[in-house]
């Protein structure tokens, strides 16, 4: 790292510090309300990822009028700084004694039942609601889980992050180098978390998700197929404007699933458990759309056949 490139993480990290402590004066009710008007102001001047977020909409959402779509758009851009302040304060309000005041259990008795059985098992979400809360809750509940994240390019927010990621007993690995600790998670029967709706790029699996090929990753259908370990598909979802959460399960991929998975829809075992999964999320994605992560480039590669056809028809 060279000095200037120091002093500007420096800059950064301090400024960060700073606007948390200031930001503790206040409720996180009040501070979530702050987060919504900074959003807002963000999506009135932000056009290039406005944008983008209204294509994405345009396209899952190709019945719905445009001004429902504006809506979503820009309450999807709120929710993406409240989640910002959400994890400055979630270390403060949910702990042991008070943690039911504000994360609300919807369903999860299957779910419960598998982590507590310890024989390993892949937990999933995607962009969506609060995420981060999903595994620091189990964390605060005793079960020990291992969640993939990817490194914030400044290394001290990204050290100062992860100790508040961490301090409940979530183990955060690093992207850099992941196969081989996942798979020592797995072999040891442990938890293993994965925000599973990011773009693969043109070596990823393409599945469906609101209607269009979407590159997925096929590492997290492999790692169940080697282990043979259950995948859950769970979201944490937001209650109204507050510091407030329904953490439930859509879907339950189980072993025997994609041993029987119907051929006659299916190329083999691996397109079973990522097409389904992808629907998993899709699914919660769609009791809440203004909660989903718009500007996220999630249809960014394309196929190739798609591709092909394109430039064909161009020709």
């Amino acid at each position: 790292m060279g000095q200037s490139s120091a002093i500007v993480n420096l800059s950064q990290y301090f400024g960060a510090r700073t606007a948390a402590m200031l930001l503790g004066l206040f409720p996180i009710n009040a501070n979530l309300s702050t987060a919504r008007a900074v959003g807002g102001l963000l999506y009135k001047i932000d056009r290039k990822h406005r944008q983008r977020a209204l294509e994405n909409l345009r396209a899952s959402f190709p019945e719905k009028p445009q001004a429902e779509l504006e809506y979503i758009a820009e309450r999807s851009m709120q929710h993406f700084i409240e989640l910002v302040m959400d994890v400055l304060f979630t270390t403060r309000l949910i702990n042991v004694e008070s943690w039911h005041r504000y994360v609300h259990l919807d369903g999860l008795s299957e779910s419960l039942k598998i982590l507590l059985r310890g024989r390993g098992a892949i937990m999933l979400t995607g962009h969506y609601g609060n995420w981060e809360i999903l595994g620091y809750t189990l964390a605060t509940l005793g079960f020990e889980t291992y969640s993939i994240a990817r490194p914030i390019d400044n290394p001290y927010i990204d050290s100062w992050l992860l100790g508040v990621r961490e301090k409940k007993g979530q183990i955060i690995l690093s992207k850099r180098g992941v196969t081989t600790t996942a798979l020592d998670v797995l072999q040891k029967k442990g938890v293993l978390g994965f925000i599973a709706d990011q773009n693969a790029g043109p070596k990823g699996m393409f599945v469906p998700f609101f209607g269009r090929q979407a590159s997925t990753y096929k590492s997290i259908g492999l790692l169940a197929i080697q282990h043979n370990v259950p995948i859950v598909v769970g979201y944490a979802r937001r209650r109204g404007d507050k510091f407030e959460f329904d953490i439930g399960t859509s879907d339950i991929i189980h072993p025997e699933d994609w041993q029987n998975f119907p051929r006659d829809q299916y190329r083999d075992e691996l397109h079973y458990i990522t097409a389904r999964y992808t629907k998993g999320i899709e699914d919660f994605v769609r009791a809440d759309p203004t909660q989903y992560l718009w500007i996220h480039r999630r249809w960014k590669t394309r196929p190739k056949d798609e591709v092909a056809g394109t430039v064909a028809g161009v020709g």
